[in-house]
């Protein structure tokens, strides 16, 4: 199985997807708002279609620890999905988790410029490699936990 990460913005969600093997990710799209339910039904659609058992969501909180504004907005987002995948009975096969997602767009924003991009197309891909980083994130903690279980 696979895991999807998600980057929820006001205006846009980045997604990336890992690897069969859980050890890199890869970015996939960048979804544009419409409304919570429509936006939840195109994730939903996306779990279907790389047979995902575990979505990640980062988690927006201010460098200190405490919550955003938008920590708020994501907590509705997870709820409205969750509640969608038990609605659909697929809420056994998924878990749903988040992320700390500190300081992600700041080093995707680096590595778009180091990569030389245009000011346009980082706009276009930001959020797609944030989620990128938020997966990137949650492996290396799973292979971590694993190395450190097996000692």
């Amino acid at each position: 199985m696979k895991i999807i990460a998600l980057d929820v913005g006001d205006k846009t969600i980045g997604v990336a997807v890992s690897d069969d093997l859980l050890l890199t990710g890869q970015g996939v799209t960048t979804i544009q708002r419409v409304g919570i339910r429509k936006d939840t039904g195109k994730i939903i659609d996306m779990i279907r279609e790389y047979k995902v058992d575990t979505v990640i969501i980062g988690l927006p909180k201010r460098l200190d620890g405490t919550d955003s504004p938008q920590t708020e907005k994501v907590h509705e987002f997870r709820q409205m999905l969750e509640n969608k995948l038990l609605s659909l009975g697929m809420s056994k096969d998924v878990k749903v988790d988040y992320q700390d997602e500190r300081l992600t767009t700041v080093m995707a924003e680096k590595v778009l410029i180091e990569a030389d991009l245009s000011r346009k197309r980082r706009k276009e891909v930001i959020d797609k490699q944030a989620a990128v980083l938020i997966l990137q994130g949650y492996l290396d903690k799973l292979a971590f936990q694993r190395r450190n279980s097996q000692e």
